[in-house]
């Protein structure tokens, strides 16, 4: 058994197999409704409206205060009465029911029905930008110390190791991003493909017990991740975190596949063993499979949150629109969740700290955070 890797019994680490200690998260893709049942919820006019006045008073301008940590409560008694809503209890109990889902629920939902057109795109931004900033703290996504992110195929190519898949309209695999939760908004579709993919890491590590139970102790092992150039002051330009850590009664996963694969061009990262590639092998099999995973398509105005402590993200590959004003365009935020899991100490590595709600995020020497409304930055 590897240092630091619980055993639970029959020499198999990590989540017990008795049902009764299995949480909301642990889910297979063929159990959840098609009709959105259970990880759905609607946009009411009153929780719109708030969330508008609201923007009309905070200033985007200072991206550090959505990063702090942000309240309804604070927000409105800075405000002034008359100029917010007192339908701002709608809008409470919208944050509050996307924060449970995540948290303690199947760890995603998706809010729909939010009026994209009829507010017009920056305001849909703003919107997108602040209720994520009420669900958790805003982090940063890339070097640029960008809050906001614009999920769009700009052509980049995936062979430079400091390109990143979502800048392209390749399938991205199952993978996990660096903070408690991402948050995407739809503004455009894609013309063909292009579907979000969910998976629970719960519900993967419980069929991958039942399969291969002698190779699940590479999982809860470190295993070196390629930062792609977006390396902080003081790190390797690679972090070593296992794909799967048990601590403190929960099942956390850290993966992106790819990355793992491209840090093995450093010379001084660790190398992965053949058993360690059989793992990650049979790791990313049993997520295709489809009963595993559980797909979805965007529609315009759709906000899709996402835990990436209890579940991994795909896309599937899509083709754009001739038109340039057409193409697909997803608004991406992350977040630090406040009333969080804990986690283990190896995270400080990728999170900078551990902390819950200031945790995560990609903060490299010399950039300064900035929520850029415009796809092309701040």
């Amino acid at each position: 058994m590897s240092r630091g890797i619980e055993d639970i019994g029959n020499g198999v680490p990590g989540r017990p197999s008795d049902d009764s200690q299995m949480s909301a998260a642990c889910w297979k893709g063929s159990d959840l409704d098609d009709s959105g049942r259970g990880w759905q919820i609607s946009w009411p006019p009153d929780a719109v409206e708030s969330l508008l006045q609201l923007c009309s008073i905070v200033d985007f301008q200072d991206p550090d205060a959505l990063a702090s940590g942000m309240t309804l409560s604070s927000l409105r008694s800075g405000s002034g009465s008359s100029h917010v809503s007192d339908h701002y209890v709608e809008l409470a109990q919208m944050v509050a029911h996307v924060r449970t889902a995540l948290i303690t629920g199947l760890g995603f939902v998706v809010a729909t029905g939010f009026p994209t057109n009829e507010v017009g795109y920056r305001h849909a931004a703003k919107s997108f930008a602040l209720f994520s900033a009420l669900v958790g703290s805003l982090r940063s996504q890339n070097a640029q110390g960008h809050l906001l992110g614009h999920v769009r195929d700009v052509g980049a190519d995936i062979r430079d190791p400091k390109n990143r898949i979502y800048q392209t309209n390749r399938r991205q695999t199952f993978h996990t991003d660096s903070t408690d939760a991402v948050g995407l908004m739809c503004i455009n579709t894609a013309l063909e493909g292009g579907r979000s993919m969910l998976v629970s890491v719960e519900a993967v590590y419980e069929e991958f017990k039942r399969r291969r139970p002698e190779l699940a102790a590479p999982l809860f092992s470190p295993i070196a991740t390629d930062r792609r150039g977006e390396v902080p002051e003081g790190e390797r330009p690679w972090f070593e975190i296992p794909v799967l850590s048990w601590f403190e009664q929960h099942l956390t996963v850290l993966y992106q596949r790819q990355y793992i694969d491209s840090a093995q061009r450093f010379p001084e990262a660790p190398p992965t063993s053949k058993t360690t590639v059989e793992a990650l092998d049979l790791f990313d099999e049993i997520m295709n499979e489809p009963d595993m995973h559980f797909a979805m398509d965007f529609e315009r105005g759709d906000m899709q949150f996402v835990h990436n402590h209890s579940l991994l993200h795909d896309r599937t590959e899509f083709v754009d629109h001739e038109n340039p004003a057409q193409r697909r365009h997803l608004l991406r935020t992350w977040m630090s969740l406040p009333g969080d899991r804990p986690l283990p100490a190896c995270f400080k590595q990728r999170y900078g700290t551990i902390e819950i709600g200031a945790r995560g995020g990609i903060r490299t020497p010399g950039a300064d955070l900035c929520l850029p409304i415009d796809p092309n930055g701040c």
